[in-house]
């Protein structure tokens, strides 16, 4: 058993040195996300001040724990939003995204521009502008997974810049959302001469694709202390599998959350939300992977936490189910 681990990580840790530092170009996709439903400003731009009020929110996804592979994947996700005006709003989103040797950081800026379409419905169009680093460090392999005097091994990225241009519709309703967005239109590549051992035949370049999101959902009285709240987000990036997330949450005494979800050939969730007060929301998920992996790992876990500020004259007047 411990022979057949260690063929597992060394497997694991080899496709990804092989698909970083060779010449081979990686289709990446952004961080994925169970709770999405709340957290959709990290993928849409012009989900930025849909909520009317101030709204915090802070996400942190563990991948993968409870295994002996080192460098899971990590996110960390920070993100604020607020109207500033009638039909204008801002909204600053930063990212942490960490996998084995890779560590990336998104920093940007999110403005919405809204207009009533309807008697009930709104729509926001977004444009989000920010930076994105890169850092690869080979050292951060696991010991013993590769020959560390290889020069062909010896590959380093040092928070490489690029920049961050992001679209984004969202048209919503008090009990409907439809969005569609790419947080990121610049393809861009990172190569640096410098990273590579000038001895070695290594190349270490990896592109940013085109991540498209398409999230929509609506709310059901089921009676009149029930709510049903299904919801889709599907993500498409070209050199990978379209990414299917389907959820279905209940909503019980404005308080309570419970549900499920299913991340099409990848996973099965469990979710439960706790709505502490108007300001505080505590979100927890736990993801069992449907695909071998499941073998080795323990599942994933996000924790989210949401915090609104309301001024002194201000009420819940209408429900805020997303």
């Amino acid at each position: 058993m411990l022979n057949r681990m260690k063929n597992i990580k060394l497997t694991l840790i080899v496709l990804f040195i092989l698909g970083l530092y060779s010449n081979i170009t990686i289709s990446q996709q952004d961080a994925q996300y169970t709770q999405y439903m709340y957290n959709t400003l990290s993928v849409n731009p012009a989900y930025a001040g849909t909520r009317d009020i101030f709204s915090f929110i802070g996400l942190y996804r563990n991948q993968w724990f409870g295994n002996e592979i080192k460098g899971t994947p990590k996110t960390y996700t920070v993100s604020v939003h607020s109207p500033i005006a009638s039909k204008v709003s801002l909204g600053l989103n930063f990212v942490r995204d960490e996998i084995f040797i890779t560590q990336e950081t998104y920093i940007d800026l999110n403005f919405s521009y809204m207009f009533n379409v309807s008697e009930k419905g709104r729509l926001s169009m977004g444009l989000k502008g920010g930076a994105h680093l890169l850092d690869v460090d080979a050292k951060r392999a696991y010991e013993g997974a590769y020959n560390q005097g290889d020069p062909d091994a010896q590959v380093f990225i040092d928070n490489k810049f690029s920049p961050q241009l992001g679209l984004g519709a969202y048209y919503f309703t008090s009990r409907f959302y439809a969005g569609l967005s790419a947080p990121n239109i610049l393809e861009t590549k990172h190569f640096d001469e410098s990273s590579v051992d000038p001895d070695s035949n290594a190349t270490a370049t990896a592109k940013e694709r085109i991540n498209y999101y398409f999230i929509t959902g609506h709310t059901f009285d089921l009676t009149d202390d029930i709510l049903f709240k299904p919801a889709i987000l599907a993500k498409l990036v070209s050199g990978a599998p379209l990414q299917l997330d389907l959820s279905a949450n209940f909503l019980i005494n404005d308080k309570f959350t419970l549900g499920a979800a299913y991340r099409w050939s990848a996973a099965l969730s469990a979710m439960a939300g706790f709505q502490i007060n108007d300001q505080l929301m505590l979100g927890l998920a736990y993801d069992r992977e449907t695909t071998a992996l499941a073998k080795y790992n323990n599942g994933s876990i996000e924790i989210m936490l949401r915090y609104e500020l309301f001024n002194s004259n201000e009420s819940m007047v209408s429900p805020r189910f997303f």
